[in-house]
């Protein structure tokens, strides 16, 4: 749980963020997602209008999933480290992130495949109905992806916000069409795993806000 001191550093810094943007242009519950990230990254760019792009039902999907005790499925080990570990815990939820499996690589080496995709695929039980959180690895979006228009894996909210120069901006793009899924993702080259658990840190903090 968040010390008094911390959360009066964490409040002073939400209103610096609120003092420099001003007006942003997203609905209520986006900003509180973006502002989230602004603070996890210190990253103004992405209070930018359309910079971060929201399906119509992300937001209330991803609460109600997570509310629920969905599984959370990463990419990366770091994501899962930028959790607020209490709301896990307190409302049931399963971290999942199997790119460290030992059987990921020699199944990746056979296939043919990076590590990212074969640990998606690998996840398509937790990853139906769940909710995915990718900040690394544009393969891992596209998997993702492509489960859902397959149908062999519709996550309850997907966030795509990976990072880098190869394919990061085109996975996002594809994600920004994708029908069969809510996502929430962002437009560029910006991302990481800070980025992508701070959405998830946010949505918990509106379930709890909601449920006081």
């Amino acid at each position: 749980m968040q010390t008094k001191k911390g959360q009066s550093i964490e409040d002073a810094s939400m209103q610096m963020i609120e003092d420099e943007i001003g007006d942003h242009g997203y609905g209520e519950k986006e900003w509180q997602v973006v502002r989230r990230m602004i603070h996890s990254t210190a990253d103004f760019d992405f209070a930018g209008r359309n910079k971060v792009i929201f399906h119509a039902d992300a937001i209330e999907s991803g609460m109600s999933a997570l509310r629920g005790g969905c599984s959370i499925v990463t990419d990366v080990n770091g994501v899962m480290g930028g959790l607020n570990k209490q709301n896990p815990r307190d409302f049931g939820n399963k971290l999942v992130c199997n790119i460290s499996d030992p059987g990921i690589m020699e199944t990746a080496k056979k296939e043919g495949k990076t590590r990212s995709q074969v640990a998606m695929r690998g996840a398509a039980s937790e990853i139906d109905g769940g909710v995915v959180a990718i900040g690394n690895a544009p393969t891992a979006l596209l998997e993702v992806i492509q489960m859902a228009r397959e149908g062999t894996a519709r996550a309850a909210l997907i966030v795509g916000i990976p990072v880098g120069f190869i394919c990061a901006a085109e996975s996002k793009e594809e994600l920004a069409r994708l029908q069969e899924a809510p996502f929430i993702t962002n437009v560029g080259r910006k991302g990481g795993s800070s980025s992508a658990s701070a959405v998830i840190n946010a949505l918990f903090k509106m379930i709890r806000a909601e449920s006081s």
